[in-house]
């Protein structure tokens, strides 16, 4: 009876053969969709455990050679991910680099992508209560010759009410008090307080939409994740985050942080901008703003970047 490494080596290995007659250079060549647990910081120092895809790439430099060894990069990432510690900047680099090692003649670049949901606990605007959200995260990260380089990205969920229905809603609801209180009679307090809260005085609201703000970042070296802090800057700064747990004081919060933030998708793009910029962690960003128009079918979008020379704006 062979043992294993008898075995193993009078298997066939038909990736190492040479191919004349289909010769090339390959930019990737790898697996995606591994299924593998991760720990993930978001940022408050809880540790949470989640299910992620991940991508495992690798070049093929050698025009001739016919495959890489997928096997091991699979192997890699379980070892590495499935029982490693909380992702973080070094750790990633160090995989990427056994990517490497593993292939070694074959490959002098690696590419990393994970992807996976992570909870945050968030309260509510005045009741006192919170419930969880979940934000989608994409960890992309890449080594070779010009270095190690760690992309961040998630997705902001928002509530958008556009100025120019505003401003039309407003016109609708001036002419409707100039017909209900005529010029030159007294007006009645009492009266103009009961129209106010009427269906009859406020015939027109302006539209609003939900809307989804796609953030990608690139950390600069040494800085850690917190994905917390990032999603609280761009909150902030639209002002209008969907919620979780609601009671009515919630509800009408809500709608006054509409009418208070009323913005177009520019403006939206522009308020994440600066938002980011002022983050001294993030060496560029990219944004990607959609209004998902209750009005028509197709969307308003506009994106916004940092602007650094060779970066994502370029």
């Amino acid at each position: 009876m062979h043992s294993h490494e008898n075995t193993a080596r009078l298997m066939p290995d038909v990736a190492t053969q040479a191919q004349p007659h289909l010769r090339g250079a390959l930019d990737w060549v790898g697996m995606d969709g591994i299924e593998v647990p991760v720990r993930f910081d978001a940022g408050d120092g809880e540790v949470q455990r989640a299910s992620a895809q991940v991508g495992a790439f690798v070049n093929l430099v050698h025009p001739d050679r016919r495959g890489i060894h997928m096997s091991r990069l699979y192997l890699l990432v379980d070892r590495h991910l499935g029982a490693g510690g909380p992702l973080d900047a070094k750790g990633l680099e160090a995989l990427l680099h056994a990517f490497l090692e593993s292939h070694q003649g074959l490959a002098d670049r690696a590419r990393l992508s994970i992807r996976f949901d992570a909870l945050v606990r968030r309260g509510a605007l005045r009741s006192g209560h919170s419930g969880w959200r979940s934000y989608p995260v994409s960890i992309e990260a890449s080594a070779g010759p010009d270095g190690f380089r760690l992309e961040l990205g998630t997705e902001v969920v928002y509530s958008s009410t556009c100025p120019a229905s505003a401003a039309l809603s407003r016109q609708l609801i001036q002419e409707q008090f100039a017909r209900d209180f005529a010029a030159g009679r007294p007006l009645d307090r009492a009266a103009v307080l009961a129209w106010l809260g009427s269906e009859q005085g406020i015939v027109a609201t302006p539209h609003a939409q939900r809307s989804v703000a796609r953030l990608l970042v690139r950390l600069k070296d040494g800085v850690p994740f917190d994905l917390i802090d990032t999603l609280d800057r761009v909150e902030k700064a639209l002002g209008t985050p969907v919620q979780t747990a609601v009671k009515r004081e919630d509800e009408q919060a809500f709608a006054l942080a509409n009418g208070g933030n009323l913005m177009f998708c520019e403006d939206a793009a522009r308020r994440i901008q600066q938002a980011l910029d002022a983050d001294e962690r993030l060496a560029d960003f990219h944004v990607r703003v959609e209004h998902q128009e209750s009005l028509h079918p197709h969307d308003a979008v506009a994106y916004a970047s940092k602007g650094v020379p060779g970066g994502f704006g370029s």
